[in-house]
């Protein structure tokens, strides 16, 4: 698994390291995995499963990726 698509910056406030994740991160760990669990996504990207679930959700309601509900879990594919 791969995880070097995390970027990682300060925050000037806090002065804590915080995540950073592009858009491209996601759609292209689902392109990687499909069908994609959340968890798959997360490890791929470097990212909590619950990060992942927000971000997957989101570019799934923008039209970037589908999910599909197989028995309890989602699964992730790319837009063809």
């Amino acid at each position: 698994i791969t995880q070097g698509m995390v970027n990682t910056e300060r925050d000037s406030e806090s002065g804590k390291l915080t995540q950073q994740y592009t858009d491209e991160d996601f759609p292209e760990a689902v392109e990687e995995y499909q069908p994609a669990s959340t968890r798959e996504v997360a490890d791929e990207v470097g990212c909590s499963r619950r990060t992942a679930d927000v971000r997957l959700r989101k570019l799934e309601e923008t039209g970037e990726i589908n999910k599909k509900k197989v028995g309890n879990s989602l699964t992730w594919l790319s837009v063809e």
